[in-house]
């Protein structure tokens, strides 16, 4: 059972701070990601969190992200980051997202450039229509 009546509120406390906190491509963050619907990816513990790598930042309020799973699994819509916050980590390719930098929690690292470029290679393989 999906808990939308605590995130609601979370969202609502999220929504209201100020968060001055400043990020840039390449970047791993902890995100309040929140609860979704259906079979999008959802946050995890009680603030609903989780990791995302920054696939380009738009603006000092907005960026495209890629959300982390700490599940090993293989295809299109999976490939390996590497270790994220002491976890081996995939990126979920299908679930691409634009969000709102007020949902930035903490950042846990970031991508080295090589690396990096072979992930944005594959979220456009996987995405192309």
């Amino acid at each position: 059972m999906k808990d939308f009546d605590n995130w609601n509120i979370k969202k609502k406390e999220t929504h209201q701070e100020e968060n001055k906190l400043y990020f840039r491509d390449s970047e791993i963050w902890w995100v309040k990601l929140g609860v979704n619907i259906g079979y999008e990816i959802d946050g995890k513990s009680k603030d609903f969190t989780r990791p995302v790598l920054i696939l380009k930042k738009y603006n000092r309020y907005s960026f495209l992200a890629v959300p982390l799973t700490s599940k090993i699994k293989s295809g299109l819509y999976y490939f390996p980051v590497g270790n994220v916050d002491g976890k081996e980590a995939m990126a979920i390719l299908s679930q691409l997202r634009n969000i709102d930098s007020l949902r930035l929690v903490n950042k846990v690292g970031f991508i080295k450039n090589k690396m990096f470029k072979e992930i944005k290679k594959a979220v456009k393989k996987a995405n192309s229509l």
